[in-house]
């Protein structure tokens, strides 16, 4: 049977907060947003046209707390692949969002690294053509 990864968890501090930043400035769509209990929402968000997205889940206990924005240890953690990568970067540029160095060409396509509201390092890239 074939596999996927269809969800990546993203923990956050308030379902709203996480809402503003991911929709409003990187323009993601709300694919879900379900109330579970009072304290808890299945809230699912995800770049247009993605199948995949992200479970943001808000922190539930002091260790998850201490998480937040330091899921991988300072690494870059979570990769937006765009097919304009100079319209995607002015465009969070204007709306404030934090690149973290100037970008850059690799043999894999142009990169820069941005930090979302909590200091996770996301990689937007625009992959270099495969076509050959």
């Amino acid at each position: 049977m074939p596999q996927r990864l269809n969800l990546t968890a993203l923990l956050v501090d308030e379902y709203d907060r996480a809402l503003s930043f991911y929709v409003g400035t990187l323009g993601f769509e709300l694919r879900e947003d379900t109330p579970l209990t009072p304290e808890k929402r299945w809230v699912v968000v995800a770049p247009s046209g993605s199948a995949n997205g992200l479970l943001l889940a808000r922190a539930a206990d002091d260790r998850q707390r201490e998480a937040i924005g330091n899921q991988s240890g300072g690494r870059v953690f979570l990769f937006l692949e765009t097919d304009d990568f100079e319209r995607d970067h002015r465009a969070y540029t204007e709306r404030g969002v934090r690149f973290t160095e100037p970008a850059r060409n690799e043999p894999y396509g142009k990169v820069a690294v941005f930090e979302d509201i909590y200091g996770n390092r996301w990689d937007l890239i625009q992959p270099s053509s495969t076509d050959g």
